[in-house]
């Protein structure tokens, strides 16, 4: 609006200047006196025009310019906000990061001691097989002694019996 306004300034002031240039040139070739007069009434019309239409003109730049400070002003407080909120989110992804490597080394500590666990239980199958091996030989030999006792029982319930007729026999 404002280059707009000063190009009309200027294209006035122009029309101005050749009005004024051509009232002299008619004066300069003796012009009649009520001609003269229509022109200086014209000049002095086209003067205040003129007037009026730098005085709009100022007003109107005045106007822009507060305009454009103002709108300048708000541009640099959203530019200020938005920079802030970016430096925000930049903070908050830093510390998501941080967070996400802390659960990523929590995770590879637990898969670490998964698989520790996995070779702990596989030793401890593999030892409760032996166990269970050598609980039934243990069984087994268990059993082995129990009737050998039971035989040897026997045995010595016969000798016993034995002796009890012997031993009444031999003192008649």
């Amino acid at each position: 609006q404002l280059l707009e306004a000063k190009a009309n300034l200027s294209q006035a002031q122009a029309q101005h200047a050749l009005q004024l240039q051509q009232a002299k040139a008619q004066i300069n070739n003796m012009v009649p006196k009520k001609q003269f007069e229509q022109l200086q009434n014209t000049l002095r019309e086209e003067q205040c025009k003129t007037q009026q239409l730098q005085e709009s003109l100022q007003l109107q730049a005045e106007q822009t310019c507060r305009q454009l400070v103002r709108i300048q002003g708000e541009h640099e407080q959203l530019l200020q906000a938005a920079v802030e909120q970016a430096e925000g989110l930049e903070q908050s992804l830093r510390n998501a990061e941080a967070v996400l490597a802390e659960r990523a080394a929590q995770l590879r500590d637990a898969q670490a001691q998964l698989s520790r666990n996995k070779l702990l239980i596989e030793e401890l199958r593999g030892e409760n097989g032996r166990f269970a091996m050598a609980l039934q030989a243990a069984e087994l030999k268990q059993k082995s002694m129990e009737e050998k006792n039971q035989l040897l029982e026997e045995q010595a319930s016969a000798l016993k019996q034995l002796i009890g007729k012997i031993t009444p026999a031999s003192l008649s």
